[in-house]
């Protein structure tokens, strides 16, 4: 069972030709669960930002306008993976089986990506070449 897990949420879009990462933020995790929490709560967090409530105080009117209906709804795409206990489950197996989990969702301008790995399985892989490198 791997203990303690890296988390990672980053966006990503293309600027001056270049495709650029903005992290949103990281959390070690020292137990599963709240590694899981923590990737949830942070889908979370997007949703509501990307998707606020129109009547908010804090939007002028005509601040937000709806986008076609061919192009992805990011906001209900997190907030559906987060109420989804049986995707919910399969990520829990794979960090707990030392994996890598990635979850990413993009619309037309912007990729979203939770990352999670296990503490443990990287200071593994980080040893490994180093077993084989030949001496002298």
């Amino acid at each position: 069972m791997h203990d303690e897990f890296l988390c990672h949420v980053t966006a990503y879009g293309v600027c001056d030709g270049r495709r650029i990462g903005v992290p949103l933020g990281t959390y070690r995790a020292p137990t599963l669960a709240l590694a899981l929490w923590w990737l949830r709560d942070r889908a979370s967090w997007m949703a509501e930002r990307l998707d606020p409530q129109p009547e908010s105080e804090h939007i002028p009117p005509g601040a937000l306008v709806p986008v076609a209906d061919n192009v992805p709804d990011v906001p209900e795409l997190l907030r559906a993976w987060c109420a989804d206990s049986g995707r919910q489950e399969l990520v829990a197996d794979e960090l707990a089986g030392g994996r890598l989990v990635r979850i990413a969702i993009s619309d037309e301008t912007t990729e979203y990506e939770l990352l999670a790995e296990s503490v443990d399985a990287l200071r593994m892989q980080r040893t490994v070449p180093a077993l084989f490198l030949p001496v002298g």
